[in-house]
Order: C-alpha cells, then structure tokens, then sequence
C-alpha cells in the first residue's frame, strides 16, 4: 500500500519538482533560442558576406577577367579575416563553357552541401557553437545569360562557400539566457513562498472535502445528494458545478425514459411505495411487438413517442405519466375520484388513441389499441394494476379495475408452486385436449379440429395453457405434456374421420424422445392421412435441415405440416417453399380486424395469391364475428377457425 502524505510535505514536493521542471525547460528553451539566432541572424550575415562576394566576382567578369583573376580575388577576400573562408565552386553549367575546375569538380561529386545547394538551395550549416558555414547558389538572372549563353533564368551557375566564427553572437546570447534563467528561479521562488502559505488553506484543503463529499455519495449511492463547498477560488466551484450537473444529467437519466423523457418505472417506484390514497393506471400498446416487427425498430420507436404524446395531451394536468418497460405506460392520480370517473378517463384515454391512425412509412396507417388496468387505493397500487391489466388483455376488454377477487386468478400466473402442480397434474392424468373446428371457408362445414391442451384442476375447472406451458418448459415438462397431447389425440383420432391438427414446436421437433414418439403412433394407428402438424415456433427457421426432416419423415406416412401464425417467424417465402408445407393459418393480428383495417386486407390478400400460385391451402384464425367471417370468405381464405364457429370443447 502506499504510503500517505501529510500536505506539508505534498507543498514542499510540488515547489522542488516545479523549480527543476522549471530549470529544465527554461535551460532547454534557452538552448532553443541560441540555437535559433545562430540560424537565422548568422544565416542573414553570411547571406549578405555571399552577395558581397558574388558581386564583387561578378564586376570582375564583366571586365573580362579569367580564372586566375578570379581566384586572386577569392585569395583577396580570404586575407580579411584569418578564421573566414571563402570558396566558389563553378556549376556543371559554367564548366561546360568556360572549362571545368578539378576542385570544383570533386566538391560537386563529394560534398552534399554543394549537391544541395546546386539545386537552388541555401544551405547553413552549424558546425558548433562558434563556427558555421553557408552555401550560397548563384541564380542565373537575365543579364547573366549574355556570357552563359548555354543557361537559362534561375540556373544555378555556382555556389558561393563561405565559413567563419560567431564568437560574438555566442556570448550575447550566453548573457541573455544566464539572465534569464536567474529571473526564472527568483520568480518561482517568489511565486511559491507565497503560495505556500495559501495552498493548503484554498486549494488542498477544499479539495479534500470535496473528494469526501463525492466519496460519501458514492458510498450511499445517493445521486440526489449534490456538492457544497465554500470556498474562493473559481476553479474548485468550477468542478463543484460540473460535478453537480453530471449528477443532475445521471438523476435524469436514472427517473426518465431515454425515448420519451417521461419519468420512468424506478420513479413511478418511489412514489407509489408512500402510503398516499391514489388511483394508477397501467396503459399497454396492444400487439406492439407485431408493429415493430412488421415496420422495424424506428418505427416502433416512433409509435412510443406518439402515444406518450397523445397521452400528455389528454390526461388531467395533475396527474403524472410514466415510461414503463417496452411498451408500457403509467398514470398516477393523487386526486380520490370515484369508480365511474376513473372508468370515464380510461374509456377518454382509449379513444383519444384509437380516433387518431398512426401514419407509418409512405403514408401507410395503423390503428394502434391499447388495454388499460386500472387500481385505486395506498397499498399495491402496480402491483394491483399490473393483475388488472394482465386480466384484461387476457379477456380481450378495454380496461379492467381491480378488485381483491382478482388475486385468485392471477395466482394461476404467479404461483411459485405451479411445477408441483403440474407434475401433479402429469401424475394424476389431469391434461386432456380438447376440439376446436376448422370449417370450409365457403359452406361452413367442419372439416377438421385443432387439438389444444388444457389442464383441469382439482376442482373440475379447466386451465389454459397460458397459464402453464412456459412454467412447464422452465420446468423441463413440456416434452412430457408433448406425449400426453399426442397420445390422446390419437385416440380420439381413432374414434372419429376427420383430420386433426397438433401443435409442434422445435423444441418437440428436436427431442429424440418425442420424436420418436410421434413415428411410432404413426405407425401403429395408421392414421397418418388424417394427422396435421402445426408448426408454432418461429425458432425452426435456426434449425431448418432438422425440422426439414421431420417434415420428410411424417410425410412419409401421409401426414400434412401447417404453418401457424404465419405473419411471424416462418413467414420466409423461401423457407416456405423448402418446408413444402401443405396449410398456412394466417396470424390472428391480420384476422381480428380485417373487415375494417386495409393494410391488414392487402397484406392478408399478398399471402394468399402467393400460396395459391404453391398450392397451399389458407386458414384464417380468430374469426369473432359475421363481419370478420364475411371479409375472409369474400377474399378466398379456404377454411376459418375462432369462436364464431365453435370454442374448443371435447369430441366425448
């Protein structure tokens, strides 16, 4: 662990470290600088020494001078100064007129300096802190080219080479940078004698209290808490405040619903588990995933917002609405209102929502419902609303408020004793099926039946499978309530001659167990003409080359696969063809409302065309009404099934 420190000597660690920080970099800036002016001002000088230099060559040609002439002036010029040097280096230009120079030719060849500077470059170079030398090409400008007659403008016609001392720019500069590094070490000094005595007071001791506070918040995990600190300076109430507002944006994000901004579930938490009398209403977009599934994500998320706007729009202005889970939402009113003035505002919310057609992509519409649960009272309020709005969706009625008998029904849902019951059930043989009729569309005669389970419980009464088949997967039952189903399906099928369908999902398709179950009736009944399997798991598609298979396999021995809620998971065309099914039963959310919603009309008639053009027969489920019925016969639906017809009930 390390070890701690006491701030006394936290202060005293910062000034030493600062002050050889400090010394450092002004040491290297220092160095930067000299360097610096050596390159530009000795740069500049010898510029000019070259130009002097050139022309004074240059007046000399003009005269007609040769080269020896020339070279007693580059002589000359070199007794001015016992440490400055001067060369001229003709250009490959001049020596092809004038004669080459075999110095001038190895200086060409060898020094990388010449090179560069024989390509219009100036070139300095800093041979150390006393010496530099310069490279200076001679450009060939217009007046030039009367003698150069092979050259043109901005030739280089030679480089001038010029070396000599900066003794004197070296100890200006030495005097300047020793300045300069004293006034750096006085005023670091100055600067941190006072701070010494300021900074544990303004600055170490409110950070410290300000890293307790965010420790104490952090420990409680209480983002309401916020950070108060008295101090002076601005860049501690700086942090204080940014740390504050980012819990305000985490408190945000923490109560609200990141799509809709509403207050979300924790808050509606906080609020209902007071012991103040209020009436909350659970709100839920009927069939939502099927919308979002049909139209994708954006569009789903598109509808959440319209709703919660509509919503707002229309609840009273002291009551609070909430973002709940998916497509959830909840509306709290502290007011005591009476049983009918909640029932008016549920049945006022309904309407609200289902007058207005939700427009989706290219101006398509849907008309979205929704179902409410409503409970009133201090204790339980989601809870209760919760079992109301379940209840309701399950009754398929608008809204439902909850009363204590409720619990009853809803035990069926939350009965952490359902596996027990059923293995009792298996045991006690208390799962019977029973019968729906599926009829010809066109004479409503009954040509086949469904086989649906149900579980009767002690008292007679019958259970439906909603309220234990996942319990039983959960469980590892379902493959027992498999065999249960296909082994008095068939004995019913022995007493009776018509067809009879039996749900499959992947999972029964995939056990070995039921699978072999189901060929081994096939082939002691041989009644696997009248047998129909309906496949209910979207799921297959993952594990097509099995359910393929299958498919072959009860083929084999006559039987015919159904698609169920065709709509959703298997609703691949392509896969559709490779199942070679014989029946699509066309999802009941196309069905319920097809005598009133277009879109469900024209996508319902899509179906159809294309499984006429396979040779698949159609049946439509949920048929509920004479108008519903109509619609399916006038658009060539094959068979029906729902409650118009006839509820599941047993052939005995």
């Amino acid at each position: 662990m390390e070890k701690a420190i006491t701030y006394k000597n936290l202060i005293t660690k910062i000034i030493l470290l600062t002050l050889v920080i400090t010394l450092s970099v002004a040491f290297i800036y220092g160095e930067y600088l000299k360097r610096d002016a050596i390159e530009k001002l000795t740069k500049i000088d010898a510029k000019k020494t070259s130009k002097l230099v050139f022309q004074s060559l240059y007046s000399a040609m003009e005269k007609g001078w040769t080269k020896e002439d020339l070279k007693n002036i580059i002589d000359r010029i070199n007794t001015i100064d016992d440490e400055m040097i001067v060369n001229v280096y003709r250009s490959p230009i001049v020596a092809e007129v004038y004669g080459d120079i075999k110095s001038d030719a190895k200086a060409r060849k060898a020094n990388p300096f010449v090179k560069q500077a024989l390509k219009s470059e100036e070139v300095l170079n800093i041979i150390d802190d006393s010496m530099i030398q310069f490279f200076y090409p001679i450009i060939a400008e217009q007046q030039c080219l009367k003698c150069h007659t092979n050259a043109k403008e901005d030739d280089v016609l030679g480089v001038i080479d010029i070396s000599y001392p900066i003794n004197d720019l070296k100890i200006s500069l030495s005097t300047m940078i020793n300045f300069f590094a004293l006034f750096i070490v006085m005023f670091s000094l100055i600067v941190f004698l006072s701070l010494y005595f300021e900074f544990d007071k303004y600055l170490v001791k409110p950070i410290k209290i300000f890293v307790d506070k965010i420790n104490d918040i952090s420990e409680n995990k209480d983002i309401k808490q916020r950070v108060k600190i008295d101090n002076k300076i601005k860049e501690i109430t700086s942090m204080q405040k940014v740390f504050n507002n980012m819990l305000d944006s985490l408190e945000y994000q923490f109560y609200n619903d990141e799509l809709t901004d509403l207050p979300n579930r924790k808050k509606l938490l906080e609020i209902v588990n007071g012991d103040k009398y209020a009436s909350l209403m659970l709100i839920n977009i009927d069939k939502f995933q099927e919308i979002n599934d049909l139209y994708g994500d954006e569009v789903g998320n598109e509808l959440l917002v319209y709703i919660s706007n509509i919503l707002e729009e229309n609840s009273p202005k002291s009551s609070t609405l909430f973002k709940l889970h998916a497509d959830e939402y909840a509306l709290y009113y502290e007011q005591d209102l009476s049983l009918e003035e909640l029932k008016s505002l549920a049945l006022y919310l309904i309407e609200s929502i289902e007058k207005n057609a939700f427009v989706v992509k290219e101006d398509n519409e849907a008309h979205v419902n929704v179902s409410i649960g409503i409970a009133l009272g201090n204790e339980a309020l989601l809870t209760n609303a919760d079992i109301a709005l379940k209840i309701a969706k399950r009754k398929r009625q608008k809204f439902i408020l909850y009363d204590s008998s409720m619990k009853i029904e809803h035990e069926y849902e939350q009965n952490l004793k359902w596996g027990k019951k059923i293995k009792d059930a298996i045991k006690e043989d208390r799962f019977i099926p029973l019968f729906q009729p599926i009829v010809d569309t066109k004479t409503q005669e009954v040509v086949k039946y469904e086989s649906l389970i149900r579980m009767v419980d002690k008292n007679g009464e019958l259970i439906s499978p909603i309220h234990f088949l996942n319990l039983a997967k959960k469980n590892k039952l379902y493959p027992q309530l498999t065999m249960i189903m296909i082994k008095k399906t068939f004995e019913v099928l022995s007493k009776i001659d018509k067809k009879i369908s039996i749900n499959l999902n992947v999972d029964d398709i995939l056990n070995k167990e039921v699978y072999d179950y189901i060929i081994k009736h096939l082939k002691v009944s041989n009644s696997g003409q009248r047998v129909v399997f309906e496949l209910i798991e979207s799921e297959g598609i993952e594990n097509f080359d099995e359910v393929l298979n299958f498919i072959e396999d009860v083929k084999h021995y006559g039987c015919q696969i159904s698609i169920d809620d065709f709509g959703t998971g298997y609703s691949n065309f392509e896969y559709l063809m490779k199942l070679k099914v014989d029946y699509i039963k066309i999802d009941a959310s196309m069905i319920r409302d097809i005598d009133t919603n277009r879109n469900s009309q024209m996508v319902t008639e899509t179906i159809i065309d294309f499984a006429n053009k396979m040779g698949i027969e159609t049946i439509a489920e949920f048929i509920h009404s004479k108008n519903v019925y109509e619609k399916v016969k006038e658009i060539g639906i094959h068979y029906s099934q729902g409650y118009y017809f006839g509820e599941p009930t047993s052939l005995d």
